[in-house]
């Protein structure tokens, strides 16, 4: 098993030096949607929803360049002032109207109710995944590791999202 591992991962690394930017992109959309997969199962969707699975996938970001600790500091300052509250209210509008399918109005007051809490939680966790990509990851993997923590993170928001709508169903 550990041989297969070791050859997946240097068929991995091979394409990533000869295709960087297309390896990342595949790589962060896999991820994605296996994430989002993954929320599915844990919140009870009996029947994988393929179409939402994708739509997910196609979900991406990537964050690059120097290193330094006052260079992240600065880095990881600005993606939580500005990509953070961004991406999570994007995902949020997002994942209401085009993967639920739900009106406007819905999703509206739904992102209203829910996105402080989404937001504070995003600011508890990202500005510490944000310092060890910048400071700890090679160049080469921080689109891997950024992409796999988002994964978490997208279980998470679709969770919050799934507990949002069974709630609603019961009142």
């Amino acid at each position: 098993m550990s041989e297969v591992v070791s050859m997946a991962g240097q068929a991995y690394m091979r394409q990533l030096q000869a295709h960087p930017l297309r390896t990342k992109a595949i790589t962060s959309g896999v991820l994605a949607g296996c994430s989002d997969a993954v929320a599915q199962k844990i919140s009870g969707v009996t029947k994988l929803q393929l179409r939402r699975l994708l739509l997910i996938a196609l979900m991406d970001r990537f964050f690059k360049g120097k290193k330094g600790k006052e260079t992240t500091a600065k880095k990881v300052l600005v993606e939580q002032l500005t990509a953070s509250p961004w991406n999570n209210m994007m995902f949020m509008m997002y994942y209401g109207l085009v993967v639920e399918g739900r009106p406007f109005g819905q999703v509206k007051s739904k992102v209203k109710k829910d996105y402080a809490s989404v937001q504070l939680t995003a600011w508890k966790f990202w500005p510490i995944v944000s310092w060890i990509n910048y400071e700890y990851m090679p160049l080469q993997l921080r689109v891997l590791f950024h992409s796999f923590v988002a994964s978490c993170w997208a279980v998470f928001l679709n969770l919050k999202a799934a507990r949002s709508i069974a709630n609603t169903k019961k009142a």
